[in-house]
């Protein structure tokens, strides 16, 4: 077991593993903190824990349209001028997983900011099963509110340290689908990676377009990292982009790993593939540095 917790600390630099994990102590108390009821118990294993040191980190306050919306925001300690990186999270929230990818970023010198894009619509991190969070919240979030909420993180971090010159989006599941959206929503954003989001669906009031809707007319370039075992998210899906994308000019990409089925990133949960998540964290990185966010 040490050789995997060696292994994954590559990924993040100084890592800590706590024992002797309670599973209460896991119900998110505050943003960044804690994991939804849903998906506990969690692999404690196998889960990274970043530290803070060196970093301004922890949750703030934007304000859009009236309305209060945290955000875990991890940025280096006193540095300006800094390439952010927007977080979205899966259908879980800004739990312990989702602070520590943006401490992630924040450690290799990028501004990460990482909302509560469900505020309005309850507490992801309450319900204990995730058919019942995608019923009781998810399904009520419009994508307009998210498109207006992540403009809003951009113009926060404008006037608290970032070069919104040099602004990237990386999104998990539900948080994938939305990166592409949003590479298409703001031409500004200079890269996008998505971790196996929904790229297919159908349309509705609150979400009026899919990814593969968006595809021809994309200008920013996204990486996909999908699974080739993910039940939910099909490799025909993935094709049915590629071909969306192919009659655009965005130089979007995709990297398929055989092995692995859904959210192999999530090192908190069964799902993670340690070398898969590791390339991909690589692949990630690469991509935002090729693209001039760096």
């Amino acid at each position: 077991m040490q050789d995997v917790k060696d292994d994954l600390n590559s990924l993040v630099g100084t890592t800590a593993f706590p024992d002797g994990f309670d599973r209460r102590g896991f119900l998110k108390t505050a943003l960044g903190t804690g994991f939804a009821a849903s998906v506990l118990p969690v692999c404690a294993q196998t889960m990274i824990k970043t530290d803070t040191s060196g970093l301004t980190a922890g949750e703030v306050t934007i304000t859009v349209n009236g309305q209060k919306v945290p955000m875990y925001r991890a940025q280096p300690e006193g540095k300006t001028n800094l390439p952010v990186i927007l977080v979205v999270s899966e259908i879980f929230g800004v739990h312990e997983h989702i602070a520590d990818v943006a401490r992630r970023f924040a450690k290799l010198g990028y501004l990460a900011l990482a909302p509560d894009l469900f505020v309005r619509q309850g507490n992801a991190a309450a319900y204990p099963t995730a058919a019942e969070v995608i019923k009781e919240v998810i399904s009520k979030v419009p994508d307009a509110q998210v498109m207006s909420d992540l403009d809003a993180c951009v113009a926060w971090a404008k006037d608290n340290g970032g070069n919104t010159d040099k602004v990237g989006i990386t999104g998990f599941c539900w948080g994938g689908r939305i990166t592409w959206l949003y590479a298409a929503h703001n031409p500004k954003v200079k890269a996008g990676v998505a971790w196996y989001g929904r790229l297919v669906g159908d349309k509705t009031a609150l979400t009026p377009a899919q990814p593969v809707d968006i595809a021809a007319d994309l200008k920013v370039p996204v990486l996909g990292l999908y699974g080739a075992k993910d039940t939910g998210i099909p490799l025909e899906s993935v094709n049915k982009m590629k071909e969306a994308l192919a009659k655009g000019s965005s130089k979007s990409s995709f990297v398929i790993f055989e092995n692995s089925g859904h959210a192999f990133h999530a090192d908190y949960r069964p799902s993670f593939v340690e070398a898969d998540a590791r390339e991909g964290w690589r692949l990630c990185l690469a991509w935002f540095k090729t693209h001039g966010v760096a």
